[in-house]
């Protein structure tokens, strides 16, 4: 997949609708459109990676960003008093749909282990 093709793309350059919940120059997060808890947001950088297995060493103060970023939405939405997960999946197996590294915060509902 490729940055024309890859839909978190669109949604970063806003060729696709979303609810965003936070934005800067690099990061952008909105509300999952198929939420999988009361509380369900994505976050991606902007900038198209693939996945986990692809960030750079140079990328590191990015995605540190964006676990600051998770943190400050998690207590913008006031769910981090009762806790929250963050879920990143990586590849076919690791459950990736869209080929875009993302990280989902999911809240508000008890979350099971082994997650699936």
């Amino acid at each position: 997949m490729n940055e024309s093709s890859c839909i978190f793309c669109k949604i970063a350059k806003k060729e696709i609708p979303a609810k965003i919940a936070y934005e800067d120059e690099e990061i952008i997060a909105f509300h999952d459109i198929s939420p999988q808890a009361p509380v369900h947001v994505v976050f991606i950088p902007k900038k198209h990676v693939v996945s986990l297995a692809e960030i750079s060493e140079e990328d590191a103060t990015l995605y540190g960003n964006i676990l600051l970023r998770i943190r400050d939405t998690a207590e913008t939405l006031g769910v981090t008093e009762n806790g929250y997960r963050v879920v990143n999946n990586t590849g076919k197996n690791g459950g990736q749909t869209v080929f875009h590294i993302h990280f989902h915060l999911l809240a508000e509902r008890r979350m099971t282990w082994p997650p699936g």
